[in-house]
């Protein structure tokens, strides 16, 4: 892989995101990749004017005359009559615009684009059909087994099912997941990040205990880990999730999967904060999601911490 551009595709037009560009671009100027933005120019600029936020636009056409250290952008037409509105189904055209223009870019530049997505509503742009921007992506692009990874360069963890209603966890819990992940999560730490995984796994139940007749840790997870054991990668578990994020355990570790998202995405959130990135394994291209939604009720009041964002922007600036 040798990264050249950064695609930042815009995503929901009414959030906090542009407030979040408006505080990394006015304070970072220099950058390693060619930067482009994806969505609608003029919403963009009226947005950042309003909020005091200044800084270049190149407006372009094709990827081809993007510029370096400077913020390339791709207009994605969109009818507007407020520069500030509610969220609402009426953006669902533009923001499906706005990741097809990334993704062409990205088709020709596979080996060489990172994809960042600003964030998107998931009551209305994906309306019941994905439960989020992971599984949407994987649609796209005609992948399989992707993987949700919360990172951070300290520890990270991959919850093994994401949004979905916590009675439906249990169904999702199958042998093949955990092997399919562990193994695809080990290939892009060896590959992407250049490291090798320190790898723990949580059971499902308290105290990986229940008085139920089935048992998820003696059926499903034990026999998994025994099995990718076998395999030749290390993994320990299934631990109890209560008690297993105390220092003395996850200094032991930089991997943590859990078997559904709060389980694994609480701690983390405590533990780092926004310092923070959603990244999309086993996609063509390398995806990251800043940690934050939308947020349209503080639309426009400059109050949303963009830490999340400068971590991302970091994380992607450094991929070689």
């Amino acid at each position: 892989m040798n990264s050249k551009f950064i695609i930042i595709v815009l995503g929901e037009p009414y959030s906090t995101f542009s407030e979040i560009l408006g505080k990394y671009f006015t304070k970072v100027k220099k950058f390693k990749k060619k930067i482009i933005l994806v969505g609608n120019t003029e919403l963009l600029k009226k947005q950042l004017v309003k909020m005091n936020f200044t800084f270049q636009v190149n407006e372009i056409e094709n990827y081809k005359q993007a510029k370096k250290n400077i913020v390339n952008m791709i207009n994605v037409d969109f009818s507007y009559k407020k520069i500030f509105d509610n969220i609402s189904k009426k953006s669902n055209n533009y923001i499906e615009k706005s990741f097809n223009k990334s993704l062409e870019i990205i088709k020709e530049n596979v080996d060489k684009a990172i994809l960042i997505n600003g964030p998107v509503s998931k009551k209305t742009f994906f309306n019941k059909k994905f439960s989020g921007v992971t599984e949407y992506l994987s649609k796209k692009t005609k992948s399989k087994n992707e993987v949700m990874l919360i990172y951070n360069d300290k520890l990270s963890v991959s919850p093994l099912t994401t949004h979905i209603p916590i009675k439906n966890v249990s169904k999702k819990i199958k042998k093949e997941k955990i092997i399919i992940n562990i193994k695809n999560l080990k290939k892009f730490y060896k590959i992407v990040l250049k490291k090798n995984i320190r790898c723990a796994v949580l059971g499902l139940n308290p105290h990986c205990e229940t008085t139920d007749k089935y048992s998820e840790e003696d059926k499903i997870i034990t026999p998994s880990l025994n099995y990718i054991r076998k395999n030749g990668i290390k993994v320990e578990g299934p631990f109890s999730a209560d008690t297993f994020f105390l220092k003395k355990n996850i200094d032991k570790y930089n991997l943590v999967i859990g078997m559904y998202h709060d389980q694994v995405l609480t701690p983390i959130k405590t533990l780092f904060n926004f310092e923070a990135i959603n990244i999309t394994v086993g996609l063509p291209f390398v995806r990251i999601s800043p940690d934050h939604g939308p947020n349209s009720e503080m639309l426009g009041q400059k109050k949303s911490d963009p830490s999340s964002f400068f971590y991302a922007m970091n994380f992607a600036e450094k991929l070689k």
